[in-house]
């Protein structure tokens, strides 16, 4: 398996650009990463969105009773559980008032030019007749976590995977009811929509310019389906890729900490954006939007944590938000953040 490295560079402060956090906040986490990265060592990684909190486990250590997951098949629950339990789901949206006070700030921040692009976000509280690990089984997703009784992901967005010295991102920006006549058709013609994917598509090609080279787009807004327990979503992606150092492993935690947060969950410019979506939503965002992934010895897969749901004092709240330019309508933007709210359960076996 390998011996875990203990050494940490002390250039490291130089090379990473932090937002909003002290290098102390990650140093352990950069240092942990590297290690086990250098002695080929398989691990599972989870990051909050400001840096605060991570964990760092071995897969050799994992408690398969706290910590559940699943990407693209590769983990230690790769099965989808059949329920004969019907869903209840009901969701308690914040209200208009509130999303559109913070909606206006957002807007006057964007016309002062300060961003550009945000992702705002709020928490909405539900009711389900579902446990967290109950959703984590029955959900279909390609990246699924379940942790410990706090929270659930079931994200369909990639973060980073990285592939024989190869990384590649898939931004996400777009979401319609495939329910909207010529659905596809309508987003990839919406200027707004445009306008936003352009914009995330060219950060995260500079994020990825960060830590490696021939950065190139490979693809560009093409169309992926997400079924939920109430309908079809379509969602738009691209996809970009870069070639990595063949020592990449030694660093693999500084090229981490290096592209977060995640671009398509911030916005542009990403410093300042951060700033503005710390004043304007209501509660930190904690581990939602922060990513999780999985270390094989060599290659890396890892998703951001959106859809997700966490526990707060014996509720469930589903966080959710949408890209907000100066072009968007706050009417739109706000059901589009319930649209957001569901659980991609698409069948229940009556039995």
């Amino acid at each position: 398996m390998g011996r875990i490295s203990s050494q940490c560079s002390g250039e490291r402060r130089n090379r990473i650009i932090l937002i909003n956090h002290s290098f102390a906040d990650c140093e352990e986490g950069i240092c942990r990463i590297n290690g086990l990265a250098a002695g080929g060592i398989p691990f599972l990684f989870i990051i909050d969105f400001d840096l605060y909190n991570w964990k760092v486990i071995p897969l050799s250590e994992i408690d398969n009773e706290k910590i559940l997951f699943n990407l693209n098949g590769s983990g230690n629950s790769n099965e989808y559980t059949s329920t004969k339990k019907n869903l209840i789901f009901k969701k308690f949206p914040v209200g208009y008032y509130l999303y559109r006070k913070a909606f206006d700030t957002v807007m006057a921040n964007l016309y002062a030019g300060n961003s550009y692009l945000l992702n705002l976000t709020f928490p909405t509280r539900i009711e389900t007749n579902y446990s967290l690990k109950e959703i984590f089984g029955a959900s279909r997703a390609k990246y699924k976590l379940y942790y410990d009784e706090k929270f659930v992901v079931f994200s369909p967005e990639t973060f980073i995977r990285i592939d024989n010295d190869m990384i590649y991102s898939f931004p996400m920006k777009g979401t319609i009811s495939e329910k909207v006549e010529n659905a596809a058709e309508v987003i990839l013609n919406d200027p707004k929509e445009s306008a936003e994917h352009a914009t995330i598509v060219d950060l995260i090609r500079n994020d990825l310019s960060i830590v490696s080279k021939n950065v190139k787009v490979e693809a560009y807004r093409y169309i992926e389906r997400i079924n939920t327990h109430e309908q079809t979503l379509l969602q738009v992606s691209s996809r970009i890729s870069g070639r990595l150092p063949g020592n990449y492993t030694e660093t693999l935690g500084d090229l981490l900490f290096k592209l977060l947060p995640a671009g398509s969950v911030t916005g542009a410019p990403k410093r300042k954006t951060v700033e503005i979506i710390k004043n304007a939503e209501i509660s930190p965002r904690g581990y939602y939007t922060g990513i999780f992934g999985i270390f094989d010895g060599r290659n890396l897969d890892s998703a951001v944590m959106i859809r997700f749901i966490e526990k707060f004092d014996g509720e469930y709240y589903f966080r959710s938000g949408g890209g907000i330019t100066h072009m968007s309508n706050p009417e739109s933007e706000y059901q589009e953040l319930i649209d957001k709210v569901y659980v991609p359960i698409i069948r229940n076996d009556k039995g």
